[in-house]
């Protein structure tokens, strides 16, 4: 936990599709569910969303499962923008901020919506929290693993002791102050609204972090109590809450939001189905 540090705030990008396609999401899209190439007129599509980034941004995995399809996302998502642990702080006021009012962020676990400026290390302060666990492969808050906002969330700072490193599972007794989540001693269970948000998250950095630039390969696992390996499960729950509760508006507009700053998406979010691609 750190101290209140008061930086640049983030340009707000336009929700792009990517950047080599120039193809622009509406983000009436996003709230209405309406399809993003959809014509007014009847007269005709453009593209879709989906459509678009697999003719550019993932036209290298399009067609391949299991470890080739693995590959192919790690090779693609690998070309990001690093960001500084303190840079994290601006970066989740954009990504995380609540929609219905623009001077708050949402709290993953607790739902909570909380100024923006009320972070720091108090009790009622929203932190940083490393829905990977940064002590799951021992890559603390080092640029890469450790600062990679597509697992980095706001949570209420006693929330966030209550988590600490343990795995993802089913069951345990409620968490106070993040109604819908349960703990004991060996795994914690989200609030169901971010089950799915808490898997693609995690799948996300098994993919990302391969081992090969310098940082543990981390992976997950049937297992719960992983301790300091590089591992986190329960890989089981995982996938069943990827299934149970999809990317809703909100994921995907934090999905463009990270691509704005951090130049790499979350692949589960565009296609969860790949989940079930790889992890069979």
């Amino acid at each position: 936990m750190s101290a209140h540090h008061k930086h640049r705030s983030w340009r707000r990008p336009v929700l792009a599709v990517v950047a080599a396609a120039a193809v622009a999401v509406p983000a009436s899209a996003f709230a209405t569910g309406a399809p993003p190439g959809a014509s007014a007129s009847g007269g005709g599509t453009a593209p879709t969303a989906a459509e678009a980034l697999d003719d550019s941004y993932y036209e290298g995995a399009v067609g391949k499962t299991g470890d080739e399809l693995k590959t192919a996302l790690h090779s693609i998502i690998s070309q990001q923008t690093k960001l500084s642990y303190d840079e994290v702080w601006d970066a989740l006021q954009t990504t995380d901020e609540d929609p219905d009012d623009s001077g708050n962020v949402i709290l993953l676990y607790s739902g909570r919506s909380q100024a923006k400026a009320a972070h720091g290390s108090g009790a009622d302060d929203w932190n940083r929290e490393h829905v990977w666990a940064k002590s799951h492969g021992d890559f603390g808050t080092a640029t890469g693993p450790g600062t990679d906002i597509h697992h980095l969330r706001p949570e209420d700072a006693s929330v966030n002791a209550t988590r600490g490193n343990l795995d993802f599972d089913n069951g345990g007794d409620p968490v106070e102050e993040a109604p819908g989540s349960k703990a004991d001693g060996d795994s914690f269970e989200p609030r169901d609204a971010v089950k799915g948000d808490v898997a693609r998250m995690i799948l996300y950095m098994a993919v990302r972090y391969d081992g090969s630039d310098g940082f543990p390969d981390l992976e997950p696992n049937d297992r719960v109590g992983n301790g300091s390996a590089p591992f986190m499960g329960s890989l089981t729950a995982l996938r069943q809450w990827n299934d149970a509760d999809p990317p809703d508006a909100f994921e995907k507009a934090r999905n463009e939001r990270i691509f704005g700053i951090q130049k790499n998406r979350n692949p589960f979010v565009d296609h969860p189905e790949w989940v079930a691609a790889i992890w069979k």
